[in-house]
């Protein structure tokens, strides 16, 4: 990145600025020590943490705050698995008494099948904890009336899901995610689905402005290494996107000129 132009748009969450443009997760590893050395590999600068599934407090068994240092990494205490919108505010104070986190991943889910967001609930999950003095990162469907209403309410980042979480499929809904990107005031995160390096890629190149992998990275055969693999991934798609691809053709073009043959 160092021999190119500088970001014309670096990403800024809630007033502070990173340089990584991907966020990893603390869920679903063998071991704190594991997550730690992707979160290495990776470059990421933020981790959301489950607040309601990690532990973060009880000295008589592991901890993540031993593994990884909250004074170095910005942690993200997220709501999953909230079902109503009064179980993730009551979740999110929890964590701002308990490390006095103010930026959060608000996530009101709407069944245990799809795990898709429930809109209604987090609408209005999101609006009392904005009125709380949060500073709220929302989980989201990749409807674009209902994140630009997210970003009306006041959220610090909209984060439309690629996929259902934990699916690995990837970007379903290119177009939607798109539209959402070009009326967006605020950072937009794809979060859930990405399963693989190459959909970060595709995240990126979209115009995104940055992408979560928590299950792609902790649910590979060599955690690690996909993490670094996502590092890599997230930092071309941006430059791709940055660069401006060429524009698709319905037939052939020579990389060089007929004109002139010998």
């Amino acid at each position: 990145m160092s021999n190119v132009s500088p970001d014309p748009k670096p990403l800024v969450i809630a007033g502070k600025t990173y340089r990584s443009r991907l966020i990893i997760g603390t869920g679903k590893y063998p071991s704190y020590e594991q997550n730690a050395r992707a979160l290495e590999a990776s470059g990421a600068e933020i981790v959301t943490v489950a607040v309601r599934r990690v532990n973060l407090s009880d000295p008589s068994q592991p901890r993540l705050v031993d593994f990884i240092d909250p004074k170095k990494v910005t942690y993200l205490p997220n709501t999953a698995g909230c079902f109503t919108g009064e179980d993730a505010v009551r979740t999110l104070r929890l964590a701002r008494e308990a490390g006095g986190w103010n930026l959060v991943k608000l996530e009101v889910l709407g069944d245990r099948k799809t795990l898709y967001p429930d809109m209604l609930e987090t609408l209005r999950a999101a609006e009392m904890l904005i009125d709380d003095g949060f500073q709220v990162m929302v989980y989201c469907n990749d409807d674009p009336m209902m994140a630009k209403r997210l970003e009306n309410l006041g959220a610090a980042a909209i984060m439309p899901l690629a996929s259902p979480i934990g699916s690995g499929l990837g970007i379903q809904s290119p177009i939607n995610i798109r539209l959402i990107i070009e009326d967006a005031k605020v950072p937009v995160i794809v979060d859930a689905g990405i399963g693989t390096a190459s959909d970060a890629a595709v995240a990126m190149e979209l115009g995104c402005d940055a992408v979560i992998s928590n299950t792609g990275i902790a649910e590979a055969k060599e955690p690690v290494l996909m993490a670094a693999a996502m590092r890599h991934a997230v930092e071309a798609g941006r430059l791709a996107y940055l660069a401006g691809r060429m524009a698709k053709k319905r037939y052939a073009d020579p990389s060089s000129p007929l004109a002139g043959l010998i």
